[in-house]
């Protein structure tokens, strides 16, 4: 005999508690004469909805492949899992490896006929109750941020400690001298995140490897300015506990002055608006964006970083982008920096974007494509790409009309929480009064939202062109910015002047070396010219 038991940290009742449990699993097999216990399984403080983080479920499981015991004790149906497709994926399992499971407070045998039946009633309802549960809780969560009260961990410069932002002043100096670099001295990110790295300074976690992208997430941090935002991401099944991001699904929970600011308004407002310049000119650093067809799609072999673009003018007056390995390009050659860290990448070179354009278009002629596939395919790509951006750049009829049925739900379980008792008569008034004010605001909103509407003439138009495009670019001819970012997977530059490219969803991988072509570049020494020759492909 095994048996498994479950319980939460936070329960208090010691008829539940772990080590109760426990005893009591031993006691009953001890007074069985034909049974021996072979091992208590037993997960503390994890959820039930889920069998992916519960350790000693899952080796209890393994066990039972192995055969190393025949039978599983358990509380009731809940304690094994209250998602009823586990319960019912795993009892079949285990009985078809001839171990059952005896649920006790239910009086459930899965080796009896009908233990099935009983099973799915018994799981539906452990579910249906751990789903009222989560929903409870994201309820009453959401009325304590509306309080004030903080959901989250401590970040440079502030303790999060039951629920309240105190300052930390250590942290508080660190935030402040970043700011003052970006917004009064106008340094760029990459050079903030080397200066802190050379002068010691350890990241709110300990660690020594500041970066870009980690000042531009400081920086863009509304706490630091004294408001707080709120459910940036949330847990839209219960059963998986998969957290997301918010993007709209739910309302945002905004409270401006919330907190002791750290940073004063002004010199926040003039950071945003350098953050918003220096994003539209593409100076944020790597990976800021996926604004150019390689963004993100070339990556160092030596030390695994991303290629950034620069921009340069050539004598004639025309612009060239190249790309360049972004520890080369901010740290130098490999070398140790004053605090003993090693830093830099020896890929020096740099790659021009219409050397990485020739190296895709020879990799795809060695391709024996359903061309008139590949376009169909493509253009629909773009067309909803289009779509997709036509409707990002103004206020959406859809997401009024979901941010008005959430209004509805707020106010039905506000009346639900008063029936219940969980809240006052004059609370109750006061979040009914706001959902109603904002409903009304929404149900203007939407009576001025037209429906865009396009001619069919005109979208015919669109389709075409886009299709014209597409082909000239599958056949050679061309250019197109979707293409490339959908077809190609990535490419992996190399010290030895070799690169790979890989497409999506193929084996092969295409192997180039680049070649320096000198009498170009005697014209233009300031710029590193590169052309591609295919190597090997397979």
């Amino acid at each position: 005999m095994a048996s498994y038991c479950r319980v939460s940290t936070d329960k208090d009742d010691q008829a539940n508690s772990f080590e109760s449990q426990q005893r009591y699993f031993r006691a009953y097999i001890d007074r069985q004469p034909e049974w021996e216990l072979y091992q208590i399984y037993a997960d503390e403080g994890i959820t039930g909805t889920s069998t992916k983080k519960r350790a000693a479920f899952n080796q209890m499981i393994a066990d039972a492949r192995m055969g190393k015991f025949e039978r599983i004790l358990t509380k009731e149906v809940s304690r094994f899992s209250r998602n009823i497709l586990d319960t019912i994926a795993y009892t079949r399992e285990l009985k078809a490896l001839g171990v059952g499971v005896l649920f006790l407070n239910d009086g459930i045998s899965t080796l009896e006929p009908d233990a099935e039946l009983r099973l799915s009633i018994m799981g539906s309802i452990a579910q249906e109750e751990s789903r009222k549960t989560s929903s409870r809780v994201k309820w009453g969560q959401t009325r304590r941020m509306e309080q004030g009260v903080v959901f989250g961990r401590s970040l440079l410069g502030y303790d999060v400690k039951d629920g309240r932002l105190t300052v930390n002043p250590e942290g508080a100096e660190l935030v402040r001298l970043i700011f003052h670099k970006y917004g009064v001295e106008k340094k760029g990110t990459t050079v903030i995140a080397r200066e802190l790295r050379e002068a010691g300074y350890r990241t709110h976690r300990g660690g020594i490897r500041w970066n870009g992208s980690c000042i531009v997430k400081l920086l863009k941090n509304e706490k630091y300015v004294g408001d707080l935002i709120q459910k940036k991401t949330i847990t839209p099944d219960y059963l998986t506990h998969a957290k997301k991001a918010n993007h709209g699904e739910e309302e945002l929970v905004i409270i401006r002055d919330h907190h002791p600011p750290i940073i004063d308004r002004e010199l926040w407002d003039v950071v945003q608006e350098e953050l918003k310049k220096r994003n539209r000119n593409g100076a944020l650093g790597a990976g800021h964006s996926n604004r150019y067809i390689f963004s993100g799609k070339i990556k160092c072999g030596e030390c695994g970083a991303s290629f950034v673009s620069r921009q340069r003018k050539r004598k004639d007056g025309s612009l060239s982008r190249r790309w360049s390995c972004y520890s080369a390009v901010n740290e130098g050659g490999i070398h140790v920096d004053p605090q003993g860290n090693r830093v830099g990448c020896d890929v020096r070179m740099a790659l021009r974007d219409e050397v990485a354009m020739d190296m895709l278009r020879q990799a795809l002629r060695t391709l024996r494509l359903d061309s008139g596939g590949l376009i169909d395919s493509v253009t629909a790509i773009a067309l909803e790409a289009i779509r997709a951006g036509e409707q990002s750049g103004g206020e959406r009829r859809e997401s009024l009309e979901l941010r008005l049925e959430q209004l509805n739900r707020k106010r039905e379980a506000a009346l639900d929480a008063f029936f219940s008792r969980d809240i006052t008569r004059e609370e109750m008034r006061r979040m009914t009064g706001r959902y109603d004010r904002e409903a009304a605001e929404l149900r203007e909103r939407l009576a001025r939202t037209g429906a865009r509407s396009e001619s069919s003439c005109e979208k015919a138009a669109l389709r075409d062109d886009i299709r014209r495009r597409v082909a000239g670019l599958v056949n050679g001819e061309g250019d197109s910015e979707i293409f490339c970012k959908t077809i190609l997977d990535h490419m992996v530059v190399y010290r030895d002047q070799r690169v790979e490219v890989r497409l999506n969803l193929l084996p092969q991988t295409w192997c180039f070396v680049l070649e320096r072509l000198k009498q170009t570049a005697q014209n233009d020494p300031d710029v590193p010219i590169s052309v591609s020759r295919p190597l090997s492909s397979g």
